[in-house]
C-alpha cells in the first residue's frame, strides 16, 4: 500500500483493508480444510499465491488507502481521473497488479463458493485504481461474478446469494463517491483559505507601502516649508548683506561664509526632498508624471487624455505631489464606479494658481448624496482630496448628475511673491 498516509482516517482505512482481505483469503483456506473440500490443496495454495500478490503490491506501494480514503489520497496528490485514465507507468502497473488479483479471485471463485466474500475487498480497490467509468462497472462485474459463483456451487436460487454483494456494491460506490464529494469541497475550502491569507498578505504590504509613501509625502513636505524655504531666506538675507558691506569690512568674510554655509544646507534640504519625491516624480516633471498616469490608465474600455494650458513653471513639490495624488484618485474612482469610456486630464498654469482638472463622460452621480466615489479607494476619495488641497491654501470643486458624467477641479493658489520664493529656492 502506499506509505505516504494523508490523516490518521486514510491509515487507518488502509490498515482495515488489510485486514479485511487477509482474514477473508484465511477464511476461504480454514474451510476449505475443514469441511474437506476436493481441492483443498489447490485452494490453499492459490489463497497464498493471492496474499503474496497482495502482499507485493502493498510492498511496492501501489495501491492507496482503502475505499473513500484511497481516493481522497490520490487527489491529494493532484492525480485526477483523466490522468489515472491515461495510464502512466504508476498507474499502469497498479492496473495490471490489480487484474492479476482478480485473475487469482476468479480462480478461487471456481474452486471454492467461500471466495465470494473477498469480492467486498476488491470493490475498493477497483473504485480506487480505476477510473470511475471503470470502477463502477468493475465492481459491477464483481458483484455478478461472485453471485454466479454461489449460484454454480450452491445449485439453488437464494435472495440472499443476489441481495448479499448486490448491496455491498452499492455500499462501497456511495462510500467512495460520497466521501470524494466531500473531499472536493474540502479542498475548494482550502483553496479558498489559500488565496484569503495571500490576499491578507497582499493587502497588509499595500497598506504598509502606502503607509510608507505618505510619510515620505509628508517628511518632504515639511521639510521643503520650512528648513528648505528658511534656508533658502537666510541665503538671501545673507546675500543682501553682504552687498552692502564695504569690500574691506572684517564682517563681510563671515557673512559670506554664513551665506556659503546657508546654501551648502539648502542644497542639502533639497536632496532630502527630492529623496522623498513619489516615484512617478522622480523622473520627471508634473506634467510628464500625469501622461504616464493617463497612459497607464488608457484601457481598451477607457481612453484618457491629458493637456497641459498656460506656460508652465516649476512648482513646489508639495504642490506637485498633491495634484499627482489626486489625478491618481479621480481616474481611479473613474475606472472603478463612473464607467466612463473617455477622461480628460488638465493641467492650466495661472498667474496667480495652478489648476488641475479631471473630467469624464460616465455614469454620474449626486455630490449633495453619498456618491461612491466619497467612499474613497482605500484612504484617496473625496474628502482626503478636500483635505489635501486645504492643506495647502486650495480648494476641490465637483461638478456631476446621475448620467452626466463627472467633471473634478483642485485649485492651489501660486502669489507673486511667494513664486518669486520658490523659484529662488
Amino acid at each position: 500500500m502506499d506509505s505516504r498516509s494523508h490523516t490518521p482516517v486514510t491509515a487507518a482505512l488502509r490498515l482495515c483493508l488489510h485486514a479485511l482481505l487477509t482474514g477473508l483469503l484465511a477464511l476461504v483456506a480454514v474451510r476449505a480444510v475443514g469441511e474437506g473440500a476436493p481441492h483443498a490443496g489447490a485452494v490453499v495454495a492459490l489463497t497464498l499465491v493471492t496474499a503474496g500478490v497482495y502482499g507485493a503490491g502493498a510492498l511496492a506501494g501501489r495501491p492507496g488507502p482503502a475505499g473513500a480514503g484511497v481516493r481522497a489520497g490520490a487527489k491529494a496528490r493532484a492525480t485526477s481521473v483523466r490522468q489515472r485514465a491515461s495510464m502512466r507507468p504508476g498507474t499502469r502497473a497498479a492496473t495490471l497488479w490489480l487484474a492479476a488479483l482478480c485473475a487469482l479471485w476468479l480462480g478461487l471463485l471456481v474452486l471454492s463458493p467461500d471466495a465470494l466474500w473477498v469480492a467486498f475487498p476488491l470493490y475498493f480497490l477497483q473504485l480506487h485504481l480505476l477510473p470511475t467509468r471503470w470502477g463502477v462497472p468493475a465492481v459491477v462485474v464483481t458483484a455478478a461474478a461472485a453471485i454466479t459463483s454461489f449460484v454454480v456451487h450452491r445449485q439453488e436460487i437464494a435472495p440472499g446469494a443476489f441481495i448479499g454483494p448486490l448491496l455491498g456494491a452499492a455500499v462501497a460506490i456511495a462510500t467512495v463517491l460520497g466521501y470524494d464529494a466531500l473531499f472536493r469541497e474540502s479542498e475548494r475550502r482550502r483553496e479558498l483559505i489559500v488565496e484569503l491569507v495571500a490576499t491578507r498578505a497582499e493587502l497588509a504590504e499595500a497598506e504598509r507601502t502606502a503607509g510608507t509613501l505618505a510619510e515620505r509625502e509628508r517628511l518632504a513636505r515639511e521639510i521643503h516649508d520650512t528648513l528648505a524655504q528658511g534656508l533658502s531666506s537666510i541665503q538671501l538675507l545673507l546675500r543682501a548683506a553682504e552687498r552692502t558691506l564695504p569690500g574691506d569690512a572684517p564682517a563681510t568674510a563671515h557673512v559670506r561664509a554664513a551665506r556659503e554655509a546657508a546654501q551648502a544646507n539648502l542644497a542639502e534640504a533639497r536632496s532630502f526632498v527630492r529623496a522623498l519625491t513619489p516615484p512617478d516624480l522622480e523622473h520627471g516633471s508634473l506634467a510628464a508624471a500625469l501622461e504616464r498616469l493617463c497612459a497607464r490608465t488608457t484601457g481598451p474600455d477607457l481612453t484618457v487624455r491629458f493637456a497641459v494650458s498656460g506656460r508652465p513653471v516649476e512648482l513646489p513639490t508639495p504642490y506637485e505631489v498633491a495634484l499627482l495624488r489626486t489625478a491618481q484618485s479621480a481616474l481611479a474612482n473613474t475606472v472603478r464606479h463612473a464607467r466612463a469610456g473617455r477622461a480628460e486630464i488638465t493641467l492650466s498654469f495661472m498667474d496667480t494658481s495652478v489648476a488641475l482638472d479631471v473630467v469624464d463622460d460616465g455614469r454620474g452621480f449626486d455630490p449633495s448624496g453619498a456618491p461612491v466615489a466619497e467612499r474613497g479607494d482605500g484612504g484617496f476619495g473625496l474628502p482626503a482630496m478636500r483635505s489635501r488641497a486645504a492643506t495647502l491654501g486650495g480648494t476641490l470643486s465637483v461638478e456631476s448628475a446621475p448620467g452626466q458624467g463627472t467633471a473634478l477641479a483642485v485649485t492651489l493658489p501660486l502669489a507673486g511673491p511667494r513664486r518669486s520664493q520658490e523659484r529662488a529656492a
